[in-house]
């Protein structure tokens, strides 16, 4: 049932997860039932409780922790391929525009997505986009403390980060324009260039 390395093709289990992530970011949790993730994942229906014995839930919670930690690896490389801290916000919000546009608007952050979705009325998935958002603020609290910037300070950067970013993905996409991302970006970059330029 999960096909190995050597064919080059994702294992059920990991084409289970894209799909659910790809649906879900795009029509939300509720919105989103398990034959049309199986469907979209070429995958048999049964594989899903194979894998996923709490079902739909338990999916949702391991489709926050792997987009969580793709989305981790977007922010690292952005900072850390850009010559310095400031360019690497302007980079990583620019990214998310391009996605945005390329996607047709439909692409955002899924654990955003979630997470409004059901804070208020499952648990576990609360749980699990808390641990992402968490890990997210620890992520890039490290990446501007090593720029030279103070813990706290470094803290309140990444939180204004996030959540610049999340308001202006709900913005973009229903304005179906980038500029809302663009002015975010800029603003926090401001702050971030501000920051660490301070004694």
């Amino acid at each position: 049932m999960n096909a190995g390395p050597a064919t080059g093709r994702p294992s059920t289990k990991e084409r289970i997860v894209t799909a659910g992530a790809e649906l879900f970011r795009r029509q939300g949790y509720t919105g989103t039932g398990l034959k049309q993730i199986v469907a979209e994942a070429e995958a048999p229906f049964g594989s899903v409780y194979h894998f996923f014995p709490g079902g739909k839930e338990q999916l949702g919670a391991e489709v926050v922790r792997t987009s969580g930690a793709a989305y981790g690896r977007l922010f690292t490389a952005a900072m850390e391929t850009a010559p310095d801290p400031v360019t690497g916000v302007r980079d990583f919000f620019t990214g998310a525009a391009h996605t945005l546009v390329e996607t047709g608007y439909a692409d955002a952050c899924p654990i955003a997505t979630l997470a409004l979705e059901v804070a208020s009325t499952n648990e576990p998935l609360r749980q699990a986009t808390a641990e992402v958002f968490t890990g997210w603020i620890a992520l890039g609290t490290a990446a501007f403390a090593k720029a030279g910037a103070g813990e706290r300070e470094a803290r309140e950067l990444t939180i204004a980060l996030l959540s610049a970013l999340e308001g202006a993905f709900v913005l973009a996409r229903a304005l179906r324009s980038t500029e809302p991302l663009e002015v975010a970006g800029e603003s926090v970059a401001a702050r971030a260039s501000a920051l660490l330029a301070a004694p």
